[in-house]
């Protein structure tokens, strides 16, 4: 007797051996670019092999657990599971000294203070009499809150976290409203940033543009560009303290 049709037929969310593979040589290079974009903002130790190879193992997770009829396209999940796993590398690493995110938590509270005193953008001038420090320290606790990317991924400043039908949230319909309000309050937060710190957030998260690319976009160095792009992770950090653990 012939057994049953459907015992040979696999089931919707069943993931074979060459299901997985198959995914990996198409989507090898989205963890590859991902890789690169993320450790252009770390410091030379973290190696973009093993943020590589973290990112496979989000490849595969997302391929392993990927569903369709929940609406999000697989390029969107996946990009999500490859940048968590990257993440979450990086935090079993350790490697940011507590000091550098205390120095960063004080920037962004002392830019805090001068914004609610003065009711306008604060100046770097400001924010480093504020924090007692020298205009040429206060450079140097911006340089080092670069380190602190994984502060403000959590904190979502990259799209894909926050894209319709994030898999996650969807079966959590209190999770759900939370990052609705969570988004609104960054997209008032990003469209309240000075005009020049506004557009590299813009041109390195939603166009994904390096840090050289966009100091030819604006006509500045390199250099320039990271020190703003941190200035406006600190503005951003502190007009969203209530989201901020």
């Amino acid at each position: 007797m012939a057994k049953p049709q459907e015992e040979n037929t696999r089931t919707r969310n069943e993931v074979t051996d060459a299901d997985v593979e198959q995914a990996v040589m198409q989507h090898a290079t989205l963890v590859k670019r991902i890789a690169f974009h993320l450790k252009a903002r770390l410091p030379a130790s973290v190696q973009t092999e093993d943020l590589y190879q973290a990112g496979m193992i989000g490849l595969i997770e997302a391929v392993r657990n990927y569903d369709r009829s929940l609406g999000a396209k697989f390029e969107t999940y996946a990009g999500i599971r490859i940048r968590g796993s990257m993440l979450d590398e990086l935090r079993r690493s350790d490697w940011a000294p507590k000091s550098v995110h205390r120095r960063a938590r004080e920037l962004a509270q002392a830019i805090h203070v001068v914004e609610n005193r003065t009711g306008r953008d604060a100046r770097d001038s400001e924010v480093a009499e504020q924090m007692g420090v020298s205009l040429e320290e206060y450079n140097h606790v911006l340089q080092d809150s670069s380190t602190c990317i994984m502060s403000m991924e959590q904190l979502g400043i990259d799209k894909d976290e926050f894209v319709e039908g994030m898999m996650d949230l969807v079966s959590d319909p209190i999770k759900s409203q939370q990052n609705d309000d969570f988004k609104e309050s960054l997209m008032r937060a990003i469209a309240g940033l000075p005009e020049r710190e506004r557009m590299i957030v813009t041109l390195y998260y939603d166009s994904e543009l390096n840090l050289r690319e966009i100091g030819s976009v604006i006509g500045v160095t390199e250099s320039r560009v990271s020190q703003l792009l941190n200035q406006a992770h600190a503005r951003l950090r502190s007009r969203l303290t209530e989201w901020v653990t």
